[in-house]
Formats: C-alpha cells, sequence, structure tokens
C-alpha cells in the first residue's frame, strides 16, 4: 500500500507539473538597463549565463543571475541582434543602420571586425551543427551565411522578402518567417539552397519562431494575435491559438512543454502542448507594455523580457523614454 501510495504522489505532482498556467508565472525582478535609446532583441547565452541586451548604439552584458552589468559592446549604429560562439569568444551583433554586422570579444567586448552585409540586417543566431552564423535581413530579403572562425561572408540564402526570425532542427534543415509574405521558408543550412515555401494558414505578420525538434513543430507568433503551429515536415498548420497584441518573441520549454509568446501590449501568451497535435491557451502572464522581446533560460525555466517605458515623439510614434530600459525577470512560483 506504501508503494501504491508513493507512486499516487509521484503521479499527482507530475499532474500538477504539467497542469501549470500562466497565472503561476510572476515577475520576481526588475534590472534597471544603463543608458538611453530604442531597443530590440535580448539573447540568453547559456555558456556564460549572461544576457546581452540590444539598447540603440550599444549592446548591454548583464549576469543573468543577477542583473549586473558586465560590460558594454559599442559604438553600434542600430544595433537588433547578438549571436555568441563560445568556443570562438566572439560575439556577432547586427547594425541595422550601416548594413553590418559587428564581431566582437565576449571577453573584453572590444570590437574587433566590421563585417559588410546586405541592407537591414536584423535577427541573428549561430547554428553550432553548420558552425555558421545566419543573418536575417529585411529589405535585402536574404539570410547572409558567415564563417565566424574566418570572420567572412561565405554565402546568402535568397527568401525572397524580409526575413524576420530564424531556426534549424539540426538536421539540415533552416525556417525562417516571412514577415510580410506570411510564409515560412524552408532552407537548407549547408548548401543554403531554398527547399520549400509555406503560407502560414490563418496568420498575418508572423514574427517570433521557436521549433519543437523532436516533434517537427514550428511554433510561430504572428501579429494578427494568433500563435500557428505548423507541421516542419510538410507546411501543414495544424491549429491557430489566441495571443496578445505585437507579438516578436516565442521560446519553447521542452520540459514542461509549454510555448511562451511576448507581446508588445505588455503580455507573454502561455500555450500548453497536450501532444504534438494537441494545443491549448493556459493564460496570459502580465509584463509591461514595449515588453515584445524576450529570452529564455531553459535550465532555469526563467524568461527575460526587455521592456521601458513610452511617450510620444513629435511624429506622433511612440518610443522609449531615455533612461527607462528594464529587464523584467519572470519565474514560476
Amino acid at each position: 500500500m506504501r508503494i501504491l501510495t508513493q507512486i499516487w504522489i509521484v503521479l499527482l505532482a507530475s499532474a500538477t507539473c504539467f497542469a501549470a498556467d500562466a497565472s503561476e508565472f510572476k515577475i520576481t525582478q526588475r534590472w534597471p538597463v544603463p543608458g538611453d535609446g530604442g531597443f530590440d532583441y535580448v539573447f540568453f547565452d547559456s555558456s556564460s549565463n549572461r544576457l546581452y541586451v540590444s539598447h540603440g548604439t550599444q549592446v548591454n552584458v548583464l549576469d543573468s543571475n543577477s542583473g549586473k552589468e558586465l560590460g558594454e559592446v559599442k559604438p553600434l549604429a542600430g544595433v537588433h541582434g547578438v549571436a555568441i560562439v563560445p568556443g570562438l569568444n566572439l560575439g556577432f551583433a547586427t547594425n541595422g543602420k550601416s548594413s553590418s554586422v559587428a564581431v566582437f570579444d565576449t571577453n573584453s567586448f572590444q570590437i574587433k571586425k566590421s563585417i559588410s552585409v546586405g541592407e537591414d540586417p536584423d535577427y541573428v543566431f549561430y547554428d553550432a551543427g553548420t558552425k555558421r552564423v545566419f543573418v536575417c535581413h529585411g529589405d535585402a530579403k536574404i539570410i547572409t551565411v558567415i564563417d565566424p572562425e574566418k570572420q567572412s561572408v561565405v554565402g546568402k540564402v535568397d527568401v525572397g522578402d524580409g526575413a524576420e526570425a530564424a531556426v534549424v532542427d539540426g538536421k539540415g534543415n533552416g525556417f525562417v518567417n516571412l514577415e510580410e509574405s506570411a510564409i515560412v521558408v524552408n532552407f537548407d543550412s549547408q548548401t543554403f539552397a531554398v527547399k520549400q515555401k509555406w503560407p502560414i494558414t490563418g496568420c498575418k505578420t508572423p514574427t517570433g519562431l521557436a521549433i519543437d525538434v523532436p516533434n517537427s513543430r514550428l511554433f510561430i507568433g504572428c501579429r494578427s494575435k494568433v500563435l500557428a503551429v505548423m507541421d516542419s515536415t510538410n507546411g501543414k498548420v495544424l491549429t491557430t491559438l489566441p495571443i496578445g497584441e505585437r507579438v516578436d518573441a516565442a521560446a519553447f520549454d521542452a520540459d514542461n512543454k509549454l510555448i511562451f509568446a511576448s507581446n508588445g501590449g505588455g503580455t507573454v501568451s502561455v500555450v500548453r502542448q497536450k501532444s504534438a497535435n494537441e494545443y491549448e491557451s493556459v493564460g496570459e502572464i502580465q509584463t509591461q507594455k514595449s515588453g515584445k522581446t524576450m529570452a529564455f533560460d531553459p535550465k532555469s525555466k526563467r524568461i527575460f523580457v526587455a521592456a521601458a517605458e513610452v511617450e510620444a515623439a513629435a511624429s506622433g510614434k511612440m518610443t522609449p523614454k531615455p533612461g527607462t530600459l528594464k529587464i523584467l525577470v519572470v519565474e514560476r512560483q
């Protein structure tokens, strides 16, 4: 009887863990980020437990445990994204205003080189499988491929429209959202050839993208306030679920089967994966307006959201107030 009771307790605990909803997540800390200017992507580097926060003309580097600033990468020109190559102690930051990628030393934070690329370099990531850095471009409608060891361009993927976020599956496939045309492009991450183009049924303006590799599922955050779930083997959209306003980033917690979508309206939407083909919305985590970008630590399960106070500029566009950028640390309670 004791053994059966213990088994039941374990099963109950597992069910409770699986049944987590958004109300269990809270902001536990708010870390100020020095400097002024706009902001974009936040990148969590698991090899160093650091956060790289793009911030106008610089990247602020924070300790992800304490929020302490470790250094700054500057000067940069309209920085958007950061990729880290741990084995080389190098970082790559996209400069949207100068059509270049800055290569910097992750120990000294000093810029070592500037690589000229196409117009509007934005999202960037490192693929350990191919040992390449991939740079997504909006206006240039390509993905630039960089050899990080040589610090030079070695190819490009002609995707035909503005490339937003991208992921790889470790099996030779890359996937990228085309924001304007609401298409996912499947490309070969070794040869850079385009394989397939799939319309994202039920989605307009796709931005954030995450992947579940074992189940071949793509999670696509759409500005039409839905999360689309796509089969990455054939491009079929299996379902769409409601999310918040102005989504810009997505992440997948493979252990707890949760998908997160960060929204500029001031929420992180949470979707549970019940099975590879079944999904349900489990609520919204309240963050702060403007908090559209985030990073996820798969070990600690913390979510890091970048947000600032905003005000109307002379043009009427809402812009961040100087000195108000913070990283909001979201944890499950």
